[in-house]
């Protein structure tokens, strides 16, 4: 059973998302992760393929520390970054050749693997590499996108639109399983608060959580869109967010690491580095464990 909210439940909801809510209690696995079960997860990578040795290197460092710490771990890293600010910003490898990464990953590390897709027409390609499909968050009410990813049968991340409500999400959620896929889950990743900036609701988890596993993408909520030519980011409160959104009682958190931000090719500015994540997941989990007791 997943780990229940703290709080009360303060939306209202309409006849027609009692398949929603039974649908939340019917956890499933991709691969030895389970999602929606009674163990945090991790979705962790860098934001963008860099090189086949780079994600190896990341997969194997990350995936060393969550066995460590005795948390199911799925690799997260994209093979093409169609939503940048400025178009001579790095993108990745292509399709080709990240999903052959990618591939490559899943393989040697031995653990599921996680990558965007922004077009109907890639799901498909996609979907016979990787463990879970993501529908980047300005693609969310995407309804070709979304029937393309939930008709692969591979699980389904969708990650809610800074500009959607949480309630709203519901219409996502009915979207993949009236395709006939119901191994769906949830990302928060922040709203719009003005311009150049986010901000987390916290009560968007509990919402969310009303119609499918969640997940709280700790390092793009710290980010600041579009500075200049590029996204900037407030690392530093990654872990305060973290902990809030796993006392709140989340499935599963989302991070982009690297080993060195500052020449990461896509993101560094909001990326947690990898020699902080030991410890962050280490309060993670003790918060994690705490509301079990």
């Amino acid at each position: 059973m997943p780990t229940p909210f703290v709080g009360c439940r303060t939306a209202k909801f309409h006849t027609s998302d009692l398949l929603a809510r039974y649908n939340l209690l019917m956890p499933f696995s991709v691969r030895n992760v389970t999602i929606g079960g009674p163990e945090l997860f991790l979705i962790a990578g860098p934001c963008v393929i860099e090189s086949e040795e780079h994600a190896l290197f990341m997969a194997t460092s990350i995936a060393a520390i969550c066995r460590e710490l005795g948390m199911p771990y799925i690799f997260k890293a994209s093979y093409d970054k169609a939503n940048r600010t400025s178009i001579s910003s790095y993108r990745g490898p292509g399709i080709t050749e990240g999903l052959r990464i990618l591939r490559k990953v899943s393989e040697e590390i031995k653990v599921p693997v996680l990558t965007d897709v922004h077009e109907a027409a890639q799901a498909t390609a996609a979907g016979e590499v990787v463990d879970v499909l993501q529908i980047p968050a300005f693609l969310c009410r995407q309804t070709d996108l979304l029937v393309a990813a939930a008709r692969t049968g591979r699980a389904v991340n969708v990650k809610k639109g800074q500009f959607v409500a949480p309630q709203d999400m519901r219409h996502a959620i009915s979207k993949i399983r009236e395709s006939g896929n119901d191994r769906v889950s949830l990302t928060e990743r922040g709203a719009s608060f003005g311009y150049h900036n986010l901000v987390v609701d916290m009560r968007s988890l509990a919402i969310m959580r009303e119609y499918a596993p969640v997940v709280f993408d700790a390092t793009h909520s710290v980010q600041l869109p579009s500075q200049g030519e590029q996204s900037g980011g407030q690392p530093q409160f990654i872990p305060v967010l973290s902990r809030a959104a796993v006392a709140a009682g989340i499935d599963g958190i989302f991070m982009e690491v690297h080993d060195n931000p500052a020449t990461a090719k896509s993101d560094g500015a909001n990326a947690l580095p990898l020699a902080n994540l030991k410890s962050t997941l280490q309060q993670l989990l003790a918060i994690h464990r705490a509301l079990s007791v």
